[in-house]
């Protein structure tokens, strides 16, 4: 494939709905445009954009793809992106690299709730928006349905550029109403055939709503429009283009990918009104180490800089590196500045991506997208420049995990393997998050859903060949006491020779949970020398770490040294921290001991209607509501429920709100455990131990 200049390059974000047919779609357009010679499905597991072995199993999109192809003198860069929202990262960065946003919606489902959420990250990102409505030959697809849908939910500015001849089985040509002509299918292209009579005034009214949109992008066509002129064909497409460019037109087309229809005319609208690269607002960034700004346009003549935005872990050929040029040119074989980790990258060979498939190229123009392997410092949200005009590019703001997990490995030894497949696969899935849990012991892993886990969970063993099992993560409960108690520790051994000899009365008093131990000396005459003190403080300290209930550590506890004894030979350091020790663990049982469970700080967003079901269902799991606020149209919901309650909650609220509600959630406090629920995860504890 031959280098283009940025005005010739149309970067594409397939998005949409799960289902909605974005992987067909970019399918039917790789091969309309002569990119492969054959017409893959995904029902056959042969596509260019799924190829991963866990795609063709699901039969979803789980990573982006990448595959270009030409059109009309035109490179368009598609990436296909994931619908599902466990895998919400992907589409987050598939956006920050694209210049548009073509969105896909099933012609039998209409608006869903994936596309309410993609169309938000796309108009956060500023993006032209392209609707294509898909299926349109499937039984029950209703375009008019889905058009109102769509003007419904995202306003006037989506307008029909195309009207369908025919639905379902009969689905067999288009009208389109810029240039008012009609075309049917025949195979992959189209024939010019009179514009239907049943449609003629359809077509007339919504070229007459197409005409004010394109009207309002220019003062002098509005003036034209007003007062009655005709607009030429150059000035329609002209403002067309503008306002789709600007956001203030989004165009509505139709077609079907699975059996190849309307797709050129989807390509034809990408090349002619699409924006290139140059058609969208500088590149803003800022001076490394300062808050300086500094602005570059999108051309082969600024300096180098660009943005990694996928990468990709193979056991085989290390790590590929995924970027796009934001300005100047980068050829194979030079050294490159990585500004985020100030380190000096070698560049090999470049190739452009096509689904899994690398094709050599020498150099990469602005605007362009290209992949480079075997970096060794760079990841995913570093920007890479020109060493002598550095810049920091705005990073791709990626969501934070909400469903955490225990890794337990399937086999033992397989640690190592295991925690290096994680952090490979955390390279290469910002959304994925890995740490090690040190009161538990536990691997925890955290991500977007218990799909994207499970995605992942089989990467690591397809990739990296450790098999790990995934399961709800231990409870970091404590245990404190109710009541103030005075006890005695004398620890007494006589085995001939010197023995040990030590003597202490302890005071146990409950505190603030917040504070994990307090100890006092309070020793007076030397009852117990001073320094012996410390001895009993670490043994306090260490049977603290086991607790009398459960054998969860105990918090909120303050001991007084008051009195004691000590034998001038056989008392030692270690008598007297057994000595002590003794005493708490006797204290602790007499002093009303309770567990304690970690309370969580969660704020729910959630659409208005939904609010009494999350209400009802955050009492039902023991939380308390503490208020609401209503944001951006949305409800915010803080309240205070138990850890154990909202372990799988991402999963539930996404349930319960059709995927439309959204939560945050931060350790708070301790608090004890309903006697109940406590003497079950009591017995449970010491059955696990025994």
């Amino acid at each position: 494939m031959k280098n283009y200049k940025s005005d010739m390059i149309r970067n594409i974000g397939l998005i949409g709905h799960s289902g909605s047919g974005k992987t067909s779609l970019a399918e039917a357009m790789l091969y309309n445009s002569g990119s492969t010679d054959r017409l893959g499905k995904i029902d056959e597991g042969n596509t260019i954009c799924d190829y991963d072995p866990e795609e063709i199993k699901r039969r979803i999109s789980i990573s982006n793809a990448i595959a270009p192809c030409e059109w009309k003198d035109n490179k368009i860069n598609i990436i296909d992106t994931p619908g599902y929202f466990d895998f919400v990262g992907e589409v987050k960065s598939a956006l920050r690299v694209v210049e548009n946003a073509v969105i896909a919606v099933c012609a039998v489902s209409g608006v869903e709730v994936g596309t309410e959420q993609v169309f938000k990250y796309a108009e956060d990102a500023n993006l032209p928006r392209i609707f294509f409505i898909n299926k349109m030959d499937r039984e029950n697809a209703n375009f008019n349905k889905v058009l109102d849908q769509i003007r419904e939910f995202f306003g006037p500015k989506a307008v029909p550029l195309q009207l369908p001849i025919g639905s379902e089985a009969n689905f067999n040509g288009i009208v389109d109403i810029v240039s008012e002509k009609a075309y049917s299918f025949a195979d992959k292209n189209l024939k010019e055939c009179a514009v239907p009579e049943d449609l003629k005034d359809t077509m007339a009214k919504y070229r007459s709503a197409l005409l004010e949109a394109v009207a309002e992008t220019d003062d002098d066509i509005l003036m034209k429009y007003l007062e009655g002129e005709e607009l030429t064909d150059t000035e329609i497409e002209k403002g067309l283009r503008k306002g789709i460019i600007s956001g203030d037109i989004f165009p509505i087309l139709c077609g079907s990918s699975l059996t190849n229809k309307g797709i050129n005319l989807l390509l034809d609208v990408i090349c002619n009104y699409a924006a290139s690269p140059q058609d969208r607002p500088d590149e803003i960034g800022v001076k490394p180490g300062t808050d300086e700004e500094i602005i570059r346009k999108c051309s082969a003549d600024e300096p180098f800089s660009a943005l990694v935005f996928k990468t990709m872990a193979d056991p085989y050929v290390g790590k590929l590196t995924l970027f796009k040029v934001f300005s100047g040119s980068v050829k194979s074989d030079t050294s490159v500045y990585n500004v985020t980790q100030n380190q000096t990258e070698k560049f090999g060979q470049i190739y452009a991506l096509k689904g899994k498939k690398q094709e050599n190229i020498t150099e990469v123009l602005a605007g362009d997208i290209a992949a480079v392997a075997k970096l060794q410092y760079t990841t995913t949200n570093d920007t890479l420049a020109d060493k002598e005009n550095p810049i920091l590019l705005k990073p791709i703001d990626f969501p934070k995990p909400v469903l955490t997990l225990a890794a337990q490995p399937k086999s033992s030894g397989d640690e190592d393997k295991i925690s290096s497949g994680l952090a490979r696969l955390m390279e290469e899935d910002k959304t994925f998050e890995v740490s090690k849990d040190p009161e538990t012991s536990q691997l925890l892993v955290s991500g977007m859903g218990e799909i994207h886990l499970e995605v992942l969970a089989a990467k690591l063993a397809n990739k990296f060949g450790s098999e790990i099992v995934l399961e709800p993560p231990k409870i970091p409960y404590r245990e404190t006491i109710r009541e103030t108690v005075k006890v005695e520790g004398k620890h007494k051994k006589q085995s001939g020779g010197r023995g040990q000899y030590g003597h202490v009365w302890l005071e146990l008093q409950p505190t603030d949970l917040n504070e994990e131990f307090q100890f006092e000396d309070k020793i007076f005459g030397g009852a117990v020398p001073k320094q012996y003190v410390p001895a009993v403080e670490k043994g306090i300290r260490e049977a603290l770490k086991e607790g009398v209930l459960a054998g969860y550590p105990m918090i909120g506890i303050k001991a007084i040294l008051y009195d004691g004894s000590f034998h001038p030979v056989d008392s030692s350091e270690m008598a007297f921290k057994i000595a002590g020790s003794m005493a708490f663990k006797k204290g602790a049982l007499q002093a009303k001991p309770v567990l304690l469970e970690p309370i969580m700080d969660l704020t729910v967003v959630v659409p208005e209607n939904f609010m009494g079901d999350i209400i009802g269902d955050l009492n039902k799991r023991r939380g308390r509501v503490l208020g609401m606020d209503q944001k951006d149209g949305m409800q915010h919901i803080k309240a205070q429920v138990p850890m154990s309650e909202i372990l799988r909650y991402a999963t539930d609220l996404r349930s319960m709100t059709q995927g439309r509600g959204s939560f945050v959630s931060t350790f708070s406090h301790y608090e004890e455990v309903p006697a109940m629920i406590a003497e079950k995860i009591i017995a449970e504890t010491k059955n696990n131990k025994e």
